[in-house]
């Protein structure tokens, strides 16, 4: 990769994932677009990511050789409004596909835990097992993994995704997901307030601390594409935990922490279509995957960093 074009910079990873690329490949060799760009960054563009024309135009310009698009609406947020989330989310992954076929760039596009159904093993779900998703955001996810396939097969434009869990981060909010109390709750650990948790206490979920996600984003696009079987869709995953486990691991660290539960039937009805945990073993056969970030050194830093931000 040389040119770099992250659509959707302005979300929950693109935040992240632009700040990193940057020290490695230079500030003018990473493009941020999102529909609002930013005055303060040289480099930042506004873009439609359902607007085709445009992206194509932005990929030209800056002569991009590879597209990460990052452009979804999340579980919670898309099943009060299904029709938008399969606009959204499937519109602009086409797009990239499209002009990634057109101008012979690499793609990326996260897949998540939200692909699996309820009918697939809960604890230690394979690679490659039933993925029947209860949600729309769900649905999405597989066949945006089914159309990166499609898209390398067919047109040879080298797509690739990981299946993200819960990701956990300490410099911006997440936008509406099943796994946003992981985040939400040290907020409130941090300022001295109670906790209201949407999911049941003992409700497991794979997570990952965001620097892992940035090296599992970064580490399988410079993977050299020979061993990449599962190209569209790795089981990532760092860490498994439920809420009752993170508040009080929180709460020898401040131990001023409450919480209690009122539960989103929502939320409980999505999570529980998920599994418990991923095996990732063939991420980390294909290319290398290797989290560095387990459940303490999480909640340490994240209690250092808001910290020092919020008090």
């Amino acid at each position: 990769m040389k040119k770099i074009l992250i659509v959707g910079a302005g979300g929950q990873i693109g935040t992240e994932l632009k700040i990193e690329l940057r020290k490695l490949y230079g500030e003018s060799n990473v493009i941020a677009a999102d529909l609002q760009s930013d005055r303060n960054d040289d480099y930042s563009v506004q873009l439609d990511a359902m607007d085709a024309s445009a992206l194509s135009l932005i990929v030209n310009k800056f002569k991009i050789d590879a597209i990460y698009n990052l452009v979804a609406l999340l579980s919670a947020r898309g099943e009060k409004d299904p029709a938008l989330a399969w606009k959204i989310n499937m519109g602009a992954l086409l797009n990239a596909l499209e002009v990634a076929r057109q101008y012979d760039c690499k793609v990326f596009t996260p897949s998540s835990i939200g692909a699996f159904g309820p009918d697939a093993p809960k604890d230690k779900t394979p690679q490659d097992t039933v993925m029947h998703p209860t949600t729309v955001y769900g649905i999405c996810k597989v066949t945006g993994e089914l159309m990166g396939n499609y898209y390398w097969e067919r047109f040879g434009v080298d797509a690739r995704s990981v299946r993200f869990p819960g990701l956990i981060s300490n410099s911006s909010l997440p936008g509406g997901g099943t796994t946003d109390y992981a985040v939400d709750c040290f907020y409130s650990a941090v300022k001295g307030e109670k906790f209201i948790c949407p999911i049941p206490r003992d409700r497991y979920m794979d997570m990952m601390y965001m620097p892992d996600a940035i090296d599992a984003l970064h580490d399988l696009m410079v993977a050299p594409p020979r061993p990449l079987i599962h190209r569209n869709g790795y089981n990532v995953t760092a860490m498994s935990f439920c809420p009752e486990e993170l508040f009080e691991a929180i709460k020898k660290r401040i131990p001023t922490f409450e919480w209690e539960y009122d539960i989103d039937p929502m939320k409980d009805k999505i999570s529980d279509s998920w599994p418990n945990s991923l095996d990732d073993t063939c991420a980390r056969q294909e290319w290398g995957w290797n989290p560095k970030w387990d459940r303490d050194a999480m909640i340490d830093d994240m209690i250092k960093v808001l910290s020092a931000k919020l008090l």
